[in-house]
């Protein structure tokens, strides 16, 4: 004969998730027995709503961290380049890209004979370029402080940790040729001294031959022109 439901099979969720049976009347036999019944859900299992709604979740953290790195490298970029707050994504990218070029460019071209007279006026440019280090500016301003010249200009970049400062200086005075010589003769002595400490292992703990490589590297790039 076949089976009746009874009483506890409208239940049967309900029954389940407390670890109960539904029960059925077997015509047969006369009496209540246990229904057969699937597994208990299990929360977390693949396909469920439970482990639909984590896999979304994990989703939405990743792309909230993805996001979160993009925008800190365009923060990153926006502070290489002056007056690009209101810059959108594409500009600020081109801008860079014509900043860096710019930046290697000076870096390999040789300067010009940074000696110039003006009414008498002795005009100097000098660049310097190195590794950054927190008390760079204040050592520049004091040996420049120390030189017969007064600073009309100073430019300051960096990219990737290493700094360029470009100085326009001028003689209070006229002066003569020979001391103009001894002029630039003391400001390249004065701005070496800088890079010398510079690649000191005091600041940057590095090999000798990577420090003096560095010192003639910069040294080569630290000029005077108009």
């Amino acid at each position: 004969m076949g089976e009746t439901s009874f009483g506890f099979s409208s239940f049967n969720g309900f029954s389940q998730s407390f670890g109960f049976n539904a029960l059925v009347l077997d015509g047969g036999k006369g009496e209540l027995v246990r229904a057969p019944v699937g597994p208990p859900v299990v929360a977390g299992k693949k396909g469920t709503p439970a482990a639909v709604a984590a896999a979304l979740k994990s989703h939405s953290e990743a792309e909230r961290r993805r996001r979160e790195r993009i925008n800190s490298h365009l923060t990153t970029l926006r502070s290489l380049v002056p007056c690009s707050d209101k810059m959108d994504k594409a500009s600020l990218l081109a801008k860079v890209i014509t900043h860096v070029k710019d930046l290697k460019r000076h870096a390999t071209e040789p300067d010009e004979d940074g000696m110039h007279v003006n009414n008498g006026i002795f005009l100097i440019r000098a660049s310097l370029c190195c590794e950054d280090r927190p008390d760079l500016l204040e050592d520049l301003k004091q040996t420049l402080a120390n030189l017969p010249l007064k600073t009309l200009r100073a430019e300051i970049s960096t990219l990737g940790g290493r700094v360029r400062n470009m100085f326009v200086m001028a003689t209070e005075g006229k002066v003569t040729e020979i001391e103009r010589h001894l002029i630039v003769s003391s400001a390249h002595q004065a701005l070496k001294s800088v890079l010398d400490r510079v690649a000191s292992p005091e600041f940057s703990p590095r090999s000798s031959l990577s420090c003096k490589r560095r010192r003639i590297s910069s040294f080569d790039s630290l000029s005077s022109s108009s």
